[in-house]
């Protein structure tokens, strides 16, 4: 038996807004159930535990996201410009909640091993689509000096986690230039792809 697919949404919409209000310690299935307008069994029945709701509305956030920086990255745009509009779509993914959700379950991953490894999992998959990035960029512009595809991926993606994390524990750019720093990097990258 499955999840009718509106009552699912709403059970979904219920666990982020709970989660983004409240944080993963604090997050009630109940009240969630309340929220959605289901019986809390039936929460229990289709996501198994508030472990298992979260990381569905972890997983499905997550799998949109995917789906639009593949998007972009498919375009003939530059890559600079590519970087440019990530750091548009981190703005975006901050006001959504997105990054939020992603945070409480990376620090929740670091004492539940299944939490881990679903994170783990998600975060694999953008590294893999940032190392095919890198590797298309290494063929335009004849190498990436003494990186591999993979590890250049690594170096494009992990800023924008850190930075995430920084916003989130409210440092502003005045204290740590992390938004300024992003977008100027565009501009290293605007430079190495113009040969200047």
């Amino acid at each position: 038996m499955t999840v009718e697919p509106k009552t699912r949404a709403s059970i979904l919409d219920a666990a982020k807004q709970a989660l983004l209000d409240s944080g993963y310690s604090g997050l009630s299935t109940r009240k969630i159930a309340v929220a959605a307008g289901v019986p809390l069994s039936q929460i229990h029945y289709h996501f198994g535990s508030k472990q298992g709701l979260v990381l569905e509305v972890l997983e499905e956030e997550n799998r949109k996201l995917l789906e639009r920086q593949k998007t972009m990255y498919s375009t003939d745009l530059p890559l600079w410009e590519q970087w440019e509009q990530a750091c548009d779509f981190l703005e975006e993914d901050l006001d959504s909640g997105y990054v939020r959700v992603l945070q409480e379950m990376l620090a929740a991953g670091w004492s539940n091993p299944e939490i881990a490894t679903a994170v783990k999992d998600m975060l694999r998959h953008w590294y893999v689509l940032l190392g095919e990035v890198a590797a298309r960029s290494a063929e335009r512009i004849g190498g990436l000096g003494p990186f591999t595809p993979a590890e250049a991926g690594f170096v494009a993606g992990a800023p924008f986690l850190g930075a995430e994390a920084m916003i989130l524990l409210g440092i502003s750019d005045d204290e740590v230039p992390v938004r300024s720093a992003l977008r100027k990097f565009g501009e290293v990258l605007r430079r190495l792809e113009e040969g200047s």
